[in-house]
């Protein structure tokens, strides 16, 4: 909602969010200024452009709910991780506009990873529009369906890995003798400086990562610890574990 807003896509007083949590439905109120309600068909009623940010589990019943009310005029973006448009689009009417998106935690800081597939009734305008919400917090791509799984393994999924490595190379700073919010901060600073030197010179992190390993020195050091751990190949069975659940979350819907 922060993204559209400040891309100037809609206005606040045009966004209306559903919200069951009390606490959660003031505080959006207070910060963003969105239209909040408890009512889901209300959402639908004054939009025609859904966001369903729900859980996999919850999709069955919320498109339930919501099908008496969904028309072709209606477009539909669905961020719920592993739910197939076809499953979307089998419980809907006729002619709804299906949109498929894997965003990722850092949407919250306009650094968002983001992949989006299109449904068989989605136009181009559509598929222009949702590219434009999902810049507005980060970068996005188009690809085909059967890839978003992959997607949810790597961008979806890992913010939650490299929080993991930031929080362990934090403590790994404070057993060194570093104040804990000292190391902290610069833990997290040194992933988002190597992340940005990956973006920006479009050079291969192997190259980059011998550029900061001298010879006998002590990057080459910590390396070789990384290496007797497994630790790569720890990251890239990560990535695959989540892929797979992504897929059986489909396959079971």
């Amino acid at each position: 909602m922060k993204g559209i807003i400040s891309a100037g896509l809609a206005m606040k007083e045009e966004i209306t969010a559903g919200e069951i949590v009390v606490e959660r439905k003031e505080y959006i109120a207070r910060t963003i200024g969105a239209r909040m309600t408890a009512d889901n068909v209300e959402v639908v009623k004054s939009a025609n452009i859904i966001v369903l940010a729900v859980k996999p589990q919850q999709m069955g019943t919320v498109l339930e709910e919501l099908k008496p009310y969904l028309t072709v005029d209606h477009l539909l973006i669905s961020i719920a991780a592993g739910i197939r448009i076809s499953y979307i689009e089998s419980k809907l009417n006729v002619g709804v506009r299906v949109i498929r998106v894997m965003p990722n935690n850092p949407c919250l800081v306009a650094a968002s990873a983001s992949a989006f597939s299109l449904g068989k009734c989605a136009k181009p305008h559509d598929k222009d529009l949702v590219m434009r919400i999902l810049q507005s917090v980060g970068i996005a791509f188009q690809v085909d369906e059967k890839l978003l799984d992959a997607v949810t393994g790597l961008s979806g999924s890992g913010p939650a890995f490299v929080y993991l490595v930031i929080e362990s190379m934090a403590d790994g700073g404070v057993l060194a003798g570093l104040p804990r919010d000292i190391s902290q901060k610069l833990a997290a600073q040194t992933v988002l400086g190597a992340a940005k030197t990956v973006l920006e010179t479009n050079g291969h992190p192997g190259f980059l990562k011998d550029m900061v390993a001298s010879p006998a020195g002590t990057t080459i050091e910590g390396l070789k610890v990384l290496e007797k751990a497994a630790v790569r190949g720890a990251f890239i069975e990560a990535v695959e574990a989540a892929a797979k659940k992504s897929k059986e979350l489909g396959e079971k819907s």
